[in-house]
Protein backbone atom coordinates (compact mmCIF):
# COMPACT_ATOMS: atom_id res chain seq x y z
CA UNK A 1 0.00 0.00 0.00
CA UNK A 2 2.66 2.51 -1.02
CA UNK A 3 0.82 5.83 -1.06
CA UNK A 4 0.63 7.68 -4.37
CA UNK A 5 -0.90 11.08 -5.00
CA UNK A 6 -3.84 11.31 -7.34
CA UNK A 7 -5.33 14.67 -6.30
CA UNK A 8 -3.95 18.22 -6.00
CA UNK A 9 -5.64 20.17 -3.18
CA UNK A 10 -4.18 23.55 -4.13
CA UNK A 11 -5.36 23.30 -7.71
CA UNK A 12 -8.82 22.27 -6.51
CA UNK A 13 -8.98 25.09 -3.95
CA UNK A 14 -8.12 27.70 -6.56
CA UNK A 15 -10.70 26.41 -9.06
CA UNK A 16 -13.47 25.86 -6.50
CA UNK A 17 -13.04 29.21 -4.76
CA UNK A 18 -13.16 31.08 -8.06
CA UNK A 19 -16.29 29.17 -9.15
CA UNK A 20 -18.11 29.95 -5.88
CA UNK A 21 -17.25 33.67 -5.97
CA UNK A 22 -18.38 33.85 -9.60
CA UNK A 23 -21.73 32.30 -8.62
CA UNK A 24 -22.16 34.72 -5.69
CA UNK A 25 -21.51 37.68 -7.97
CA UNK A 26 -23.95 36.35 -10.55
CA UNK A 27 -26.79 36.41 -8.03
CA UNK A 28 -26.54 39.89 -6.59
CA UNK A 29 -24.20 38.93 -3.76
CA UNK A 30 -26.68 36.70 -1.94
CA UNK A 31 -26.29 32.97 -2.46
CA UNK A 32 -27.41 29.99 -0.40
CA UNK A 33 -24.91 27.24 -1.11
CA UNK A 34 -25.97 23.72 -0.15
CA UNK A 35 -22.95 21.65 0.86
CA UNK A 36 -23.42 18.02 -0.14
CA UNK A 37 -21.33 15.39 1.63
CA UNK A 38 -19.31 16.01 4.79
CA UNK A 39 -18.14 19.54 5.55
CA UNK A 40 -15.31 18.24 7.74
CA UNK A 41 -13.46 14.94 7.84
CA UNK A 42 -14.61 13.79 4.40
CA UNK A 43 -12.80 10.47 4.59
CA UNK A 44 -14.70 8.96 1.65
CA UNK A 45 -13.25 11.64 -0.63
CA UNK A 46 -9.79 11.14 0.88
CA UNK A 47 -9.95 7.40 0.22
CA UNK A 48 -11.07 7.61 -3.42
CA UNK A 49 -8.96 10.66 -4.33
CA UNK A 50 -5.52 9.95 -2.78
CA UNK A 51 -3.99 13.24 -1.71
CA UNK A 52 -7.37 14.86 -1.01
CA UNK A 53 -7.35 16.71 2.31
CA UNK A 54 -10.42 15.52 4.32
CA UNK A 55 -10.79 19.12 5.56
CA UNK A 56 -10.16 20.93 2.27
CA UNK A 57 -13.71 22.36 2.36
CA UNK A 58 -12.87 24.02 5.67
CA UNK A 59 -9.73 25.49 4.14
CA UNK A 60 -11.93 26.88 1.38
CA UNK A 61 -14.34 28.43 3.88
CA UNK A 62 -11.46 29.95 5.82
CA UNK A 63 -10.43 31.74 2.61
CA UNK A 64 -14.02 33.02 2.32
CA UNK A 65 -14.76 33.56 6.02
CA UNK A 66 -15.30 37.31 5.70
CA UNK A 67 -18.04 36.66 3.16
CA UNK A 68 -19.61 33.42 4.47
CA UNK A 69 -21.82 32.29 7.33
CA UNK A 70 -22.73 28.67 8.09
CA UNK A 71 -26.13 27.13 8.81
CA UNK A 72 -26.34 23.53 10.01
CA UNK A 73 -29.47 21.53 9.15
CA UNK A 74 -30.43 18.30 10.91
CA UNK A 75 -33.53 16.17 10.33
CA UNK A 76 -35.65 15.76 13.48
CA UNK A 77 -36.26 12.11 12.63
CA UNK A 78 -32.51 11.42 12.62
CA UNK A 79 -32.29 12.82 16.15
CA UNK A 80 -35.26 10.71 17.24
CA UNK A 81 -33.81 7.49 15.75
CA UNK A 82 -30.32 8.25 17.11
CA UNK A 83 -28.85 7.90 13.63
CA UNK A 84 -25.10 7.20 13.69
CA UNK A 85 -22.32 8.83 11.69
CA UNK A 86 -20.36 5.69 10.88
CA UNK A 87 -16.83 7.10 10.63
CA UNK A 88 -16.99 8.55 14.15
CA UNK A 89 -19.48 6.19 15.78
CA UNK A 90 -21.46 9.12 17.20
CA UNK A 91 -25.07 10.21 16.69
CA UNK A 92 -26.00 12.93 14.20
CA UNK A 93 -26.97 15.35 16.97
CA UNK A 94 -23.62 14.78 18.73
CA UNK A 95 -21.89 15.34 15.38
CA UNK A 96 -23.66 18.70 15.03
CA UNK A 97 -22.35 19.81 18.43
CA UNK A 98 -18.87 18.57 17.53
CA UNK A 99 -19.04 20.48 14.24
CA UNK A 100 -20.12 23.73 15.95
CA UNK A 101 -17.17 23.51 18.36
CA UNK A 102 -14.70 22.88 15.54
CA UNK A 103 -16.04 25.64 13.29
CA UNK A 104 -15.92 28.19 16.11
CA UNK A 105 -12.35 27.16 16.97
CA UNK A 106 -11.44 27.89 13.34
CA UNK A 107 -12.98 31.35 13.55
CA UNK A 108 -15.86 30.57 11.20
CA UNK A 109 -19.29 32.18 11.65
CA UNK A 110 -21.94 29.64 12.73
CA UNK A 111 -25.30 31.34 12.22
CA UNK A 112 -27.29 28.58 13.93
CA UNK A 113 -28.91 25.17 13.66
CA UNK A 114 -32.10 24.35 11.73
CA UNK A 115 -34.11 21.32 12.86
CA UNK A 116 -35.99 20.24 9.74
CA UNK A 117 -39.31 18.40 9.44
CA UNK A 118 -39.84 19.20 13.10
CA UNK A 119 -43.12 17.94 14.49
CA UNK A 120 -42.39 18.23 18.21
CA UNK A 121 -40.39 14.99 18.45
CA UNK A 122 -39.31 14.69 22.12
CA UNK A 123 -35.65 13.94 21.37
CA UNK A 124 -35.47 16.83 18.88
CA UNK A 125 -37.03 19.19 21.42
CA UNK A 126 -34.46 18.13 24.03
CA UNK A 127 -31.68 18.75 21.52
CA UNK A 128 -33.12 22.20 20.78
CA UNK A 129 -33.26 23.02 24.49
CA UNK A 130 -29.68 21.84 25.03
CA UNK A 131 -28.31 24.03 22.24
CA UNK A 132 -30.31 27.12 23.14
CA UNK A 133 -29.21 26.94 26.77
CA UNK A 134 -25.62 26.93 25.54
CA UNK A 135 -26.17 30.06 23.48
CA UNK A 136 -26.67 28.47 20.05
CA UNK A 137 -29.51 29.85 17.92
CA UNK A 138 -31.94 27.11 16.88
CA UNK A 139 -34.70 27.32 14.27
CA UNK A 140 -37.39 24.80 13.38
CA UNK A 141 -38.86 24.07 9.95
CA UNK A 142 -41.91 21.88 9.37
CA UNK A 143 -42.51 19.55 6.46
CA UNK A 144 -43.36 21.86 3.56
CA UNK A 145 -47.03 21.74 2.65
CA UNK A 146 -47.68 20.85 -0.98
CA UNK A 147 -44.19 19.46 -1.59
CA UNK A 148 -43.34 18.31 -4.23
CA UNK A 149 -46.27 18.86 -6.59
CA UNK A 150 -48.13 22.04 -5.57
CA UNK A 151 -45.61 24.82 -6.27
CA UNK A 152 -48.14 27.57 -5.59
CA UNK A 153 -48.71 26.19 -2.09
CA UNK A 154 -45.00 25.51 -1.49
CA UNK A 155 -44.06 29.10 -2.40
CA UNK A 156 -46.63 30.77 -0.17
CA UNK A 157 -47.16 31.86 3.41
CA UNK A 158 -48.72 28.45 4.10
CA UNK A 159 -45.64 26.66 2.69
CA UNK A 160 -42.17 28.13 3.16
CA UNK A 161 -43.79 31.07 4.91
CA UNK A 162 -44.55 28.92 7.97
CA UNK A 163 -40.85 28.31 8.60
CA UNK A 164 -38.69 30.40 10.91
CA UNK A 165 -36.77 33.07 9.01
CA UNK A 166 -33.06 33.18 9.75
CA UNK A 167 -31.41 36.59 9.62
CA UNK A 168 -28.13 36.49 7.67
CA UNK A 169 -25.78 39.34 6.84
CA UNK A 170 -23.15 37.63 4.66
CA UNK A 171 -23.34 37.38 0.85
CA UNK A 172 -22.64 33.62 1.03
CA UNK A 173 -24.63 31.32 3.33
CA UNK A 174 -23.33 27.76 3.46
CA UNK A 175 -25.97 25.21 4.45
CA UNK A 176 -24.54 21.92 5.65
CA UNK A 177 -25.64 18.91 7.71
CA UNK A 178 -24.31 15.76 9.38
CA UNK A 179 -25.43 13.52 6.52
CA UNK A 180 -27.83 13.05 3.59
CA UNK A 181 -31.53 13.90 3.90
CA UNK A 182 -30.85 16.55 6.55
CA UNK A 183 -33.16 19.09 4.87
CA UNK A 184 -30.45 21.34 3.44
CA UNK A 185 -32.24 22.04 0.16
CA UNK A 186 -35.54 22.92 1.84
CA UNK A 187 -33.68 25.24 4.22
CA UNK A 188 -32.08 27.07 1.29
CA UNK A 189 -35.33 27.47 -0.62
CA UNK A 190 -37.23 28.57 2.48
CA UNK A 191 -34.65 31.27 3.11
CA UNK A 192 -34.80 32.45 -0.51
CA UNK A 193 -38.61 32.77 -0.19
CA UNK A 194 -38.33 34.96 2.91
CA UNK A 195 -35.48 37.01 1.40
CA UNK A 196 -37.48 37.75 -1.74
CA UNK A 197 -40.42 38.91 0.36
CA UNK A 198 -37.98 41.37 1.96
CA UNK A 199 -36.70 42.52 -1.42
CA UNK A 200 -33.41 40.55 -1.26
CA UNK A 201 -32.85 38.77 -4.58
CA UNK A 202 -31.11 35.66 -3.25
CA UNK A 203 -30.54 32.42 -5.17
CA UNK A 204 -29.37 28.85 -4.71
CA UNK A 205 -26.48 26.61 -5.80
CA UNK A 206 -25.12 23.25 -4.70
CA UNK A 207 -21.56 22.39 -3.67
CA UNK A 208 -21.25 18.69 -4.43
CA UNK A 209 -18.14 16.54 -4.64
CA UNK A 210 -19.70 13.29 -5.92
CA UNK A 211 -20.57 12.13 -8.45
CA UNK A 212 -17.99 14.11 -10.41
CA UNK A 213 -19.92 15.53 -13.37
CA UNK A 214 -17.02 15.60 -15.86
CA UNK A 215 -15.83 12.03 -15.27
CA UNK A 216 -17.39 9.11 -17.20
CA UNK A 217 -20.55 7.58 -15.76
CA UNK A 218 -18.83 4.26 -14.98
CA UNK A 219 -15.56 5.76 -13.78
CA UNK A 220 -14.61 3.90 -10.55
CA UNK A 221 -14.65 7.18 -8.56
CA UNK A 222 -18.28 7.73 -9.54
CA UNK A 223 -19.18 4.07 -8.98
CA UNK A 224 -17.62 4.36 -5.50
CA UNK A 225 -20.17 7.09 -4.77
CA UNK A 226 -22.97 4.69 -5.70
CA UNK A 227 -21.37 2.11 -3.41
CA UNK A 228 -21.22 4.61 -0.55
CA UNK A 229 -24.93 5.37 -0.92
CA UNK A 230 -26.22 1.89 -1.76
CA UNK A 231 -28.36 2.00 1.40
CA UNK A 232 -30.01 5.20 0.09
CA UNK A 233 -30.51 3.60 -3.35
CA UNK A 234 -28.72 6.44 -5.12
CA UNK A 235 -27.91 5.77 -8.77
CA UNK A 236 -25.62 7.76 -11.06
CA UNK A 237 -26.97 8.66 -14.47
CA UNK A 238 -26.44 10.94 -17.43
CA UNK A 239 -28.07 14.32 -16.73
CA UNK A 240 -30.92 14.32 -19.30
CA UNK A 241 -31.69 18.01 -18.80
CA UNK A 242 -28.10 19.04 -19.50
CA UNK A 243 -27.95 16.78 -22.55
CA UNK A 244 -31.13 18.36 -23.93
CA UNK A 245 -30.08 21.94 -23.19
CA UNK A 246 -26.45 21.78 -24.28
CA UNK A 247 -26.03 18.46 -26.15
CA UNK A 248 -23.29 17.65 -23.64
CA UNK A 249 -22.90 14.49 -21.55
CA UNK A 250 -22.50 15.10 -17.80
CA UNK A 251 -23.01 12.86 -14.78
CA UNK A 252 -25.41 13.46 -11.92
CA UNK A 253 -27.45 11.22 -9.64
CA UNK A 254 -31.07 10.21 -9.42
CA UNK A 255 -32.21 12.33 -6.49
CA UNK A 256 -30.92 15.57 -8.04
CA UNK A 257 -32.34 14.66 -11.45
CA UNK A 258 -35.69 13.57 -10.00
CA UNK A 259 -36.22 16.74 -7.99
CA UNK A 260 -34.80 19.19 -10.56
CA UNK A 261 -38.14 19.95 -12.27
CA UNK A 262 -39.61 20.88 -8.88
CA UNK A 263 -36.60 22.99 -7.86
CA UNK A 264 -36.56 24.73 -11.26
CA UNK A 265 -40.26 25.59 -10.93
CA UNK A 266 -39.82 26.81 -7.36
CA UNK A 267 -36.86 29.01 -8.32
CA UNK A 268 -38.78 30.40 -11.29
CA UNK A 269 -41.73 31.15 -9.02
CA UNK A 270 -39.41 32.90 -6.58
CA UNK A 271 -37.22 34.77 -9.09
CA UNK A 272 -39.51 35.18 -12.09
CA UNK A 273 -37.09 33.50 -14.52
CA UNK A 274 -35.49 30.17 -15.39
CA UNK A 275 -32.34 30.22 -13.27
CA UNK A 276 -30.87 26.84 -14.27
CA UNK A 277 -31.37 24.53 -17.23
CA UNK A 278 -30.11 21.36 -15.52
CA UNK A 279 -29.05 19.87 -12.16
CA UNK A 280 -25.45 20.09 -13.40
CA UNK A 281 -25.95 23.83 -13.88
CA UNK A 282 -26.97 24.10 -10.22
CA UNK A 283 -23.75 22.46 -9.05
CA UNK A 284 -20.46 24.13 -8.20
CA UNK A 285 -18.09 21.19 -8.45
CA UNK A 286 -14.49 21.49 -9.62
CA UNK A 287 -13.24 18.24 -8.02
CA UNK A 288 -12.55 16.68 -11.41
CA UNK A 289 -10.01 19.43 -12.14
CA UNK A 290 -8.07 18.46 -9.02
CA UNK A 291 -7.32 14.94 -10.28
CA UNK A 292 -3.67 14.73 -11.35
CA UNK A 293 -3.32 10.94 -11.72
CA UNK A 294 -6.43 9.21 -12.98
CA UNK A 295 -5.03 5.67 -12.62
CA UNK A 296 -4.19 6.21 -8.95
CA UNK A 297 -7.74 7.46 -8.30
CA UNK A 298 -9.27 4.53 -10.21
CA UNK A 299 -7.33 2.01 -8.13
CA UNK A 300 -8.23 3.77 -4.86
CA UNK A 301 -11.92 3.92 -5.81
CA UNK A 302 -12.00 0.18 -6.54
CA UNK A 303 -10.62 -0.46 -3.05
CA UNK A 304 -13.33 1.77 -1.57
CA UNK A 305 -16.03 -0.24 -3.36
CA UNK A 306 -14.67 -3.42 -1.76
CA UNK A 307 -14.65 -1.73 1.67
CA UNK A 308 -18.30 -0.72 1.25
CA UNK A 309 -19.16 -4.25 0.17
CA UNK A 310 -17.79 -5.71 3.42
CA UNK A 311 -19.43 -2.99 5.47
CA UNK A 312 -22.90 -3.59 4.02
CA UNK A 313 -22.53 -7.37 4.39
CA UNK A 314 -21.83 -6.86 8.11
CA UNK A 315 -24.61 -4.29 8.49
CA UNK A 316 -27.04 -6.76 6.92
CA UNK A 317 -26.01 -9.40 9.46
CA UNK A 318 -26.55 -6.91 12.29
CA UNK A 319 -29.90 -5.83 10.83
CA UNK A 320 -29.06 -2.25 9.80
CA UNK A 321 -29.66 -2.63 6.04
CA UNK A 322 -31.90 -4.80 3.90
CA UNK A 323 -31.01 -7.54 1.43
CA UNK A 324 -31.58 -5.21 -1.53
CA UNK A 325 -28.65 -3.07 -0.34
CA UNK A 326 -26.35 -6.13 -0.30
CA UNK A 327 -27.53 -7.16 -3.75
CA UNK A 328 -26.90 -3.64 -5.03
CA UNK A 329 -23.31 -3.49 -3.74
CA UNK A 330 -22.64 -7.02 -5.07
CA UNK A 331 -23.73 -5.92 -8.54
CA UNK A 332 -21.45 -2.87 -8.33
CA UNK A 333 -18.53 -5.15 -7.43
CA UNK A 334 -19.21 -7.25 -10.54
CA UNK A 335 -19.78 -4.18 -12.70
CA UNK A 336 -16.41 -2.70 -11.81
CA UNK A 337 -14.66 -6.09 -12.00
CA UNK A 338 -13.34 -6.53 -8.45
CA UNK A 339 -13.55 -9.38 -5.92
CA UNK A 340 -13.03 -9.64 -2.16
CA UNK A 341 -9.47 -10.89 -2.51
CA UNK A 342 -8.42 -7.76 -4.45
CA UNK A 343 -8.14 -6.27 -0.98
CA UNK A 344 -4.83 -7.93 -0.10
CA UNK A 345 -5.35 -8.06 3.66
CA UNK A 346 -8.46 -10.24 3.25
CA UNK A 347 -6.68 -13.44 2.21
CA UNK A 348 -3.92 -12.93 4.81
CA UNK A 349 -6.41 -12.55 7.67
CA UNK A 350 -8.36 -15.61 6.56
CA UNK A 351 -5.18 -17.70 6.39
CA UNK A 352 -4.48 -16.89 10.05
CA UNK A 353 -8.00 -17.91 11.06
CA UNK A 354 -7.73 -21.22 9.16
CA UNK A 355 -4.39 -22.03 10.80
CA UNK A 356 -5.80 -21.22 14.23
CA UNK A 357 -8.74 -23.52 13.68
CA UNK A 358 -6.46 -26.35 12.54
CA UNK A 359 -4.43 -25.98 15.73
CA UNK A 360 -7.48 -25.41 17.94
CA UNK A 361 -5.83 -22.34 19.45
CA UNK A 362 -8.56 -19.74 19.26
CA UNK A 363 -10.54 -18.42 22.20
CA UNK A 364 -13.81 -19.97 23.39
CA UNK A 365 -14.30 -21.78 20.08
CA UNK A 366 -13.77 -18.67 17.93
CA UNK A 367 -10.82 -18.54 15.54
CA UNK A 368 -10.26 -14.94 14.47
CA UNK A 369 -7.47 -13.62 12.29
CA UNK A 370 -6.53 -10.06 11.38
CA UNK A 371 -4.09 -8.53 8.90
CA UNK A 372 -2.89 -4.95 8.40
CA UNK A 373 -1.08 -3.52 5.38
CA UNK A 374 1.52 -0.93 6.33
CA UNK A 375 2.34 2.04 4.14
CA UNK A 376 5.39 0.33 2.65
CA UNK A 377 3.26 -2.64 1.57
CA UNK A 378 4.32 -4.96 4.43
CA UNK A 379 1.56 -7.27 5.70
CA UNK A 380 1.41 -7.94 9.45
CA UNK A 381 -0.98 -10.49 10.96
CA UNK A 382 -2.48 -11.18 14.37
CA UNK A 383 -4.78 -13.73 15.99
CA UNK A 384 -7.13 -13.97 18.92
CA UNK A 385 -6.25 -15.84 22.10
CA UNK A 386 -7.33 -16.07 25.73
CA UNK A 387 -5.14 -12.98 26.34
CA UNK A 388 -6.34 -10.53 23.64
CA UNK A 389 -8.48 -10.01 20.56
CA UNK A 390 -7.08 -10.42 17.06
CA UNK A 391 -7.23 -6.66 16.34
CA UNK A 392 -5.25 -5.93 19.52
CA UNK A 393 -2.72 -8.59 18.56
CA UNK A 394 -2.20 -7.29 15.02
CA UNK A 395 -1.72 -3.69 16.20
CA UNK A 396 0.92 -4.74 18.73
CA UNK A 397 2.67 -6.82 16.08
CA UNK A 398 2.57 -3.88 13.64
CA UNK A 399 4.16 -1.37 16.00
CA UNK A 400 6.76 -3.96 17.04
CA UNK A 401 7.67 -4.32 13.37
CA UNK A 402 7.81 -0.55 12.83
CA UNK A 403 10.01 -0.01 15.89
CA UNK A 404 12.14 -3.08 15.07
CA UNK A 405 11.41 -4.74 18.41
CA UNK A 406 12.33 -8.47 18.28
CA UNK A 407 9.40 -10.92 18.44
CA UNK A 408 10.57 -12.49 21.70
CA UNK A 409 10.30 -9.16 23.58
CA UNK A 410 6.89 -8.37 25.11
CA UNK A 411 5.41 -4.90 24.91
CA UNK A 412 2.93 -5.96 27.58
CA UNK A 413 3.96 -8.38 30.26
CA UNK A 414 1.72 -11.50 30.36
CA UNK A 415 1.38 -10.78 34.09
CA UNK A 416 -0.13 -7.36 33.34
CA UNK A 417 -2.54 -8.83 30.80
CA UNK A 418 -3.61 -11.55 33.22
CA UNK A 419 -4.03 -9.01 36.02
CA UNK A 420 -6.34 -6.90 33.83
CA UNK A 421 -8.25 -10.04 32.84
CA UNK A 422 -8.65 -10.99 36.48
CA UNK A 423 -9.89 -7.49 37.29
CA UNK A 424 -12.42 -7.66 34.44
CA UNK A 425 -13.75 -11.00 35.63
CA UNK A 426 -13.65 -10.74 39.42
CA UNK A 427 -14.32 -7.02 39.93
CA UNK A 428 -16.31 -5.94 36.88
CA UNK A 429 -18.08 -9.28 36.50
CA UNK A 430 -17.36 -9.65 32.79
CA UNK A 431 -17.59 -13.08 31.19
CA UNK A 432 -14.74 -12.56 28.73
CA UNK A 433 -11.32 -11.55 29.96
CA UNK A 434 -9.25 -11.20 26.76
CA UNK A 435 -8.31 -7.59 26.03
CA UNK A 436 -9.93 -5.65 23.23
CA UNK A 437 -7.93 -3.02 21.34
CA UNK A 438 -9.01 -0.05 23.44
CA UNK A 439 -8.05 -1.86 26.66
CA UNK A 440 -4.75 -2.94 25.08
CA UNK A 441 -3.87 0.62 24.09
CA UNK A 442 -4.53 1.85 27.63
CA UNK A 443 -2.37 -0.94 29.05
CA UNK A 444 0.35 -0.10 26.52
CA UNK A 445 0.37 3.58 27.47
CA UNK A 446 0.77 2.63 31.15
CA UNK A 447 3.58 0.20 30.35
CA UNK A 448 5.33 2.91 28.32
CA UNK A 449 5.90 4.96 31.48
CA UNK A 450 8.36 2.38 32.82
CA UNK A 451 9.30 0.35 29.72
CA UNK A 452 11.41 2.22 27.08
CA UNK A 453 10.69 -0.51 24.52
CA UNK A 454 6.93 -0.04 24.99
CA UNK A 455 7.40 3.74 24.66
CA UNK A 456 9.35 3.28 21.41
CA UNK A 457 6.56 1.11 20.00
CA UNK A 458 3.81 3.44 21.25
CA UNK A 459 5.33 6.31 19.29
CA UNK A 460 4.78 4.28 16.12
CA UNK A 461 0.98 4.12 16.55
CA UNK A 462 0.52 7.36 14.61
CA UNK A 463 2.14 5.73 11.58
CA UNK A 464 -0.84 3.35 11.33
CA UNK A 465 -3.21 6.13 10.28
CA UNK A 466 -4.86 5.37 6.89
CA UNK A 467 -3.47 1.81 6.87
CA UNK A 468 -5.76 -1.02 5.71
CA UNK A 469 -6.91 -3.76 8.11
CA UNK A 470 -9.16 -6.78 7.70
CA UNK A 471 -10.51 -9.07 10.40
CA UNK A 472 -12.35 -12.34 9.93
CA UNK A 473 -14.96 -11.41 12.54
CA UNK A 474 -16.96 -8.28 13.35
CA UNK A 475 -14.97 -6.35 15.98
CA UNK A 476 -16.39 -5.66 19.42
CA UNK A 477 -17.14 -1.99 20.28
CA UNK A 478 -13.79 -1.63 22.05
CA UNK A 479 -11.92 -2.94 19.00
CA UNK A 480 -13.83 -0.74 16.57
CA UNK A 481 -13.40 2.39 18.67
CA UNK A 482 -9.67 1.78 19.01
CA UNK A 483 -9.27 1.35 15.24
CA UNK A 484 -11.24 4.53 14.52
CA UNK A 485 -9.10 6.52 16.93
CA UNK A 486 -5.98 5.24 15.19
CA UNK A 487 -7.45 6.24 11.80
CA UNK A 488 -7.25 2.72 10.36
CA UNK A 489 -9.51 1.66 7.46
CA UNK A 490 -11.28 -1.46 8.71
CA UNK A 491 -13.17 -4.18 6.89
CA UNK A 492 -14.31 -7.50 8.29
CA UNK A 493 -16.06 -10.68 7.26
CA UNK A 494 -19.72 -10.96 8.32
CA UNK A 495 -19.09 -13.29 11.27
CA UNK A 496 -19.80 -12.60 14.92
CA UNK A 497 -16.83 -12.91 17.27
CA UNK A 498 -18.93 -14.62 19.95
CA UNK A 499 -22.14 -16.61 20.26
CA UNK A 500 -23.31 -14.15 22.94
CA UNK A 501 -26.15 -11.97 21.61
CA UNK A 502 -25.39 -9.10 23.99
CA UNK A 503 -21.62 -8.86 23.42
CA UNK A 504 -22.11 -9.21 19.65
Amino acid sequence: MIEKKGFDNEKYLTEQTAAILERVKKFNNKLYLEFGGKLMFDYHAARVLPGYDPNVKIRLLQKLKDQAGILIAIYAGAIERKKIRADFGITYDADVMKLIDELKELGLDVIGVVITRFEGQPAAQLFKNKLERRGVKVYTHKFTKGYPTDVDLIVSDAGYGENDYIETDKPLVVVTGPGPNSGKLATCLSQIYHDHKKGIKASYAKFETFPIWNLPLKHPVNVAYEAATADLKDVNLIDPFHLTAYNKITVNYNRDVDCFPVIARILKKLMGEDVYKSPTDMGVNMAGFGIVDDEVCKAAAKQEIIRRYFRYKCEYLIGLVDEECVQRITLLMKEIGVVEEDRVVVSEARKVAVELEKKGKGNEGVFCGAAIELKDGTIITGKNSHLMHATASVILNAIKHLSQVPDHLHLLSPNIIEAIGKFKKEILGKKTVSLDLEETLIALSISATSNPTAQLATDKLKELSRCELHATHIPTPGDELGLKRLGINLTCDPNFSTTSLFIS
